[in-house]
């Protein structure tokens, strides 16, 4: 079972939409397991504060390292899994973390709020900062719900197809890699006077897959000129 422990000011989102669909299905089949702790419960007064001002002056409020730390200590430390922080200025998430995070036995997440967490945590634990975009959320539970969403679905059983996750965007079909998913296709053959190509009526197995592999290398070029040179650079090696 892979599991999740989360670290929140608010462990009433969790698992939240995670709880439905494919990724709840697997929470009852006990393919994951998600425990959200909350934070105020390390607090030491009766007001439960777990932030202050941020030394330097500047505006917004700083989770402190003592509260954090024990947090951290009493629920991370016993099952030795990477700490990840979900932060603006951590390494850019994406499918091959998600690949990455899934060969392991479980994850601890912290979601920040306010203006972050004392610098002191994130060297102290060597905790891995991860960011889901180049933007800022109000806080990182709803960041949580996009990382476990990509790792769960990536999980043995989660989904009834495997083959889906083949030739998906950035999915594991070496001809395929860096690239966009292929437009997909169902019935009614024809609507609104658009129809469905007429290669993926041929039946010929070997012209579907020529047609999806340029499309998809097309919607990459218009859509994605960034990872259309990364695609292009690892052609030429």
């Amino acid at each position: 079972m892979w599991s999740v422990r989360i670290l929140t000011l608010f462990p009433e989102l969790f698992p939240g939409p995670l709880a439905s669909s494919i990724t709840g299905r697997a929470l009852k089949e006990a393919i994951w397991e998600i425990k959200a702790i909350d934070v105020r419960d390390y607090a030491t007064d009766k007001h439960k504060t777990v932030d202050d001002c941020p030394y330097g002056g500047g505006g917004g409020m700083v989770a402190r390292p003592d509260i954090l730390g024990q947090a951290i200590e009493e629920n991370f430390i016993s099952n030795q899994n990477e700490i990840i922080y979900l932060s603006p200025r951590g390494e850019l998430f994406n499918q091959g973390l998600a690949r990455e995070l899934t060969q392991r036995k479980g994850i601890n997440i912290i979601c920040g709020r306010f203006e972050g967490i004392d610098e002191r945590v994130i060297n102290e634990y060597r905790i891995r900062e991860v960011s889901i975009g180049d933007f800022v959320l109000s806080s990182g539970d709803v960041a949580a719900y996009s990382l476990l969403d990509a790792c769960v679905r990536l999980l043995p059983g989660v989904l009834g197809n495997g083959g889906s996750l083949v030739q998906e965007s950035f999915g594991l079909d070496h001809n395929y890699e860096m690239l966009l998913e292929y437009p997909h296709f169902t019935r009614p053959q024809n609507w609104r006077d658009r129809q469905v190509p007429e290669v993926l009526l041929s039946g010929n197995h070997q012209l579907v897959e020529n047609w999806r592999l340029e499309q998809a290398k097309q919607k990459t070029k218009e859509q994605r000129p960034d990872l259309w040179n990364r695609y292009l650079s690892r052609k030429e090696k």
